[in-house]
């Protein structure tokens, strides 16, 4: 599976989109401080996520998310009470171990 996630930041006011092919590992990155534009917004809530089975598709999505503010911005409207949520618990170093379903 190919994911485009987006992660919260529990320190600042601050959303991240990213792609991976290994949520796991990459959300454990982020908060690890081994992914570099995220490293000084750590340490973070994993929000929402999509699943793909074509890497192709998954990293259009990410474009699409990062480069259109319209598309952002009706993601956002979608997310809005699990970012509101997000910023109001403690960040964790992993995802939910089972049950992994958007958020919102």
């Amino acid at each position: 599976m190919h994911y485009v996630y987006v992660i919260k930041s529990s320190k600042k006011n601050w959303n991240y989109i990213g792609f991976t092919s290994d949520l796991r590992k990459r959300f454990h990155e982020h908060n690890q401080g081994k992914a570099g534009v995220t490293k000084s917004y750590r340490p973070f809530t994993l929000v929402y996520y999509e699943a793909y089975l074509s890497e192709r598709d998954a990293r259009k999505r990410e474009i699409e998310l990062k480069k259109r503010g319209q598309q952002k911005e009706f993601l956002k409207a979608r997310i809005v009470d699990s970012l509101k949520i997000a910023s109001s618990q403690p960040a964790v170093d992993q995802p939910p171990a089972s049950g992994w379903s958007a958020v919102g």
